[in-house]
């Protein structure tokens, strides 16, 4: 099991910047992508960025080039750095933990933390 714990979300105006942190524990793969998505109300569950155990990035195109994802190896963990913050990044934000094992991938998230983008 792997346990997930958010912190950095809260309100902010647009053209402002947070940053989120997600810190693991418990039984920690080498083998892990990590990853934030993000649910703003009525719409689905989103990709936003992942970092893969190699380092690799993904980001979806409407957050490129303003957010950056990272690995925070003291807390076992990722960090999301986002930039230019739009109202419709309102959403709540989830960090995912996708363990690569022997049988195929877990996933872990964590309880999610609320950002709120006002205009």
């Amino acid at each position: 099991q792997v346990q997930l714990v958010e912190s950095g979300g809260g309100w902010v105006q647009a053209g402002g910047s947070l940053r989120l942190s997600c810190a693991a524990s418990g039984n920690i793969f080498s083998a892990n992508d990590m990853g934030w998505y993000r649910q703003a109300p009525g719409k689905q569950r989103e990709l936003v960025a992942r970092i893969t155990s190699d380092g690799s990035t993904d980001y979806a195109d409407s957050v490129k080039g303003r957010f950056t994802i990272s690995r925070d190896h003291a807390k076992n963990g990722v960090a999301l750095t986002m930039n230019s913050l739009k109202p419709e990044d309102t959403a709540v934000y989830f960090c995912n933990y996708r363990e690569h094992n022997s049988i195929g991938t877990d996933d872990y998230w964590g309880q999610g933390t609320q950002v709120t983008v006002s205009s």
